[in-house]
């Protein structure tokens, strides 16, 4: 090729893509991408936790000082009965548990109705982690089948062995913790989910697992809206069953089965808009405990929830404790002064006090978690100031109390369970392997177990027998006893 005809070329087409933008570049937006920030007032990723943090002023975040440490925690009677005077130190709190106790009396004596637990939790639960384990206990002593609630999606569905949870991916799920103004409101899970996708019907599955036998008596829930054209289909034995939805009510069920299957998978059809909010499994005998935990929870977004809404779950389900099992993710933010979470957690209790009147509720302190000091792995400097903030919110709104960091060992004790044979924690320093997992369950059921004892002992007096039992206390779960081998 003709050098000179080459350079004519290369050049000729330079000038004319100079000549075409100088043309166009009158009809262009000053900027392709905007400088505004994008809409993220929808955007939580517990970003309540933060808000609640930087919302402090620098002298309310000055240290006041432990002024509940020297005065002693007296109580007045509930139904007749009052549990002793305990110090600020060794509080537990279970005269706040009686009304809990007392329907695990009637459960125990008469075999009359159910209790249910409804367990809220951050990662330390996850995949039902420890609240697998203290199901297991409380149905081993009182009865109860079934794992309870289980969302349409989760995404520690692959890591949970107490049931096989499969789905679809074509789900729109808005929890609690990234969403602050949902299509509808959470449920009691704090999620809510919808089958929007008109192409191909969203589906969910679900298999029983370890410690179920079968799914008991499937329920689904789900919410108000406008379409009355959703339906549902499934298979039970050879038959394919469809089931209309009606979403008159701000909470509905539908029943799916009367007694047990082995799985269940269920399709959503013609859904759209139609809020979802998850399946219970029990057969409505013993007790029962639902796990709600998500990853990264504070805890503060419960305060989201929407009374009405709640109070027809409770109609429904009908809880007798709610459990509070939060801290990992509070830890570490920059101060040793948690006075702005107690301060946030004591609005969240008082707004599941609104949403479930009357339910007892029990508050579990952050673990012990460590963090390396120079060369040395030592326990975290932000747990004991943790934990007494949430002692103190749970004594402020009239919550028991079980403090996981002293049962555990306290100072040093996470380096303990990481490091002794067999490991009892990973080595994250913070989390519980299944043997760990195991272990912490089996402490706070006899510390519910140990109250409740406590308890009958009360009634008894109450109603004037002071006779001494004639049936010995129940074996207390020994918090030693090891994990199968697999369940490294």
């Amino acid at each position: 090729m003709n050098p000179k005809s080459y350079f004519f070329r290369s050049f000729l087409i330079v000038l004319l893509s100079a000549i075409f933008f100088l043309g166009v570049k009158r009809i262009l937006p000053k900027r392709i991408f905007s400088e505004k920030p994008g809409d993220v007032q929808h955007v939580l990723i517990d970003s309540m936790l933060i808000d609640a943090f930087e919302a402090e002023t620098d002298s309310s975040r000055a240290d006041i000082g432990d002024t509940l440490a020297n005065q002693p925690v007296t109580y007045y009677e509930t139904n007749g009965i009052k549990f002793p005077e305990e110090s600020y130190e060794d509080y537990k709190g279970h005269q706040y548990l009686v009304p809990f106790y007392e329907k695990l009396y009637q459960l125990e004596t008469a075999q009359n109705g159910n209790v249910r637990i409804a367990y809220f939790g951050d990662s330390m639960t996850d995949g039902d982690m420890i609240v697998q384990d203290l199901r297991n206990n409380f149905q081993n002593r009182y009865g109860g089948k079934g794992v309870g609630f289980v969302a349409i999606t989760s995404e520690s569905a692959g890591s949970r062995s107490s049931i096989v949870h499969e789905f679809s991916a074509n789900w729109k799920m808005q929890s609690y913790l990234n969403v602050k103004h949902p299509l509808r409101p959470f449920g009691v899970n704090g999620h809510v989910f919808f089958a929007n996708d008109t192409l191909k019907p969203a589906w969910v599955k679900y298999k029983n697992g370890k410690y179920t036998a079968q799914l008991d008596n499937p329920t689904l829930f789900y919410g108000s809206a406008e379409n009355k054209n959703g339906e549902i289909s499934y298979v039970v034995g050879k038959d394919t069953l469809h089931k209309k939805l009606v979403p008159d009510n701000v909470l509905n069920t539908l029943a799916l089965s009367k007694g047990g299957l082995k799985s269940l998978k269920v399709h959503f059809k013609n859904a759209r808009a139609i809020p979802v909010y998850g399946f219970n499994f029990d057969d409505g005998k013993g007790v029962h405990i639902d796990n709600f935990s998500q990853r990264g929870n504070s805890g503060i977004p419960i305060s989201n929830f929407d009374v009405a809404l709640m109070k027809a779950f409770q109609k429904k389900l009908n809880y007798d404790l709610i459990v509070l099992h939060y801290g990992t993710n509070v830890l570490n933010y920059g101060t040793k002064d948690y006075g702005w979470y107690e301060r946030s957690m004591t609005r969240t209790v008082n707004r599941l006090k609104e949403c479930f009147p009357g339910v007892s509720i029990l508050i579990i302190s952050t673990a012990d978690k460590s963090t390396k000091y120079d060369t040395e792995m030592k326990t975290d400097s932000a747990v004991a100031p943790l934990s007494r903030a949430q002692k103190h919110y749970a004594l402020r709104t009239g919550a028991a109390f079980v403090n996981l960091y002293t049962l555990m060992g306290g100072d040093g004790s996470m380096v303990k369970w990481v490091e002794e044979a067999p490991a009892m924690a990973n080595k994250d320093y913070t989390h519980f392997n299944f043997r760990g997992a195991r272990k912490v369950a089996a402490m706070i059921f006899n510390q519910l177990d140990q109250g409740y004892n406590e308890f009958k002992e009360l009634r008894k007096k109450r109603e004037g027998a002071y006779t001494e039992s004639s049936e010995s206390p129940a074996d207390s779960i020994n918090p030693d006893n090891e994990a199968p081998q697999n369940e490294e």
